[in-house]
């Protein structure tokens, strides 16, 4: 299926996308995991934008945070967190990704 022009989804299509089931995409809305739209006759439908926030994919006006964690066991370890730190933040470098913390 060619979804590079769709903005709106049938849930049909959008399970399809996902690779779940559209028994899925009714228990997640259901359940407020990933809520459906819906039309005037409340017919369910799904938007790109949803499609990229379920994905994790980042949209021009997402204005969250990018916090980068490490840790180690011991103080003997200190110079490993340091290590892992870097790495955390060239690896984000790498990938475009702004670290704020």
């Amino acid at each position: 299926m060619d979804t590079s022009n769709i903005t709106n989804y049938k849930p049909k299509d959008f399970a399809e996308l996902l690779g779940v089931s559209v028994k899925t995409l009714q228990h997640w809305d259901r359940d407020g995991i990933l809520k459906a739209n819906r039309t005037p006759t409340n017919r369910r439908y799904y938007t790109y934008d949803q499609y990229l926030q379920f994905k994790g994919i980042q949209t021009e006006n997402d204005i969250r945070d990018t916090v980068i964690y490490a840790r180690v066991s011991t103080r003997n370890q200190k110079d490993d967190l340091q290590n892992q730190v870097e790495f955390l933040k060239q690896f984000c470098n790498a990938k475009g990704i702004i670290v704020n913390q």
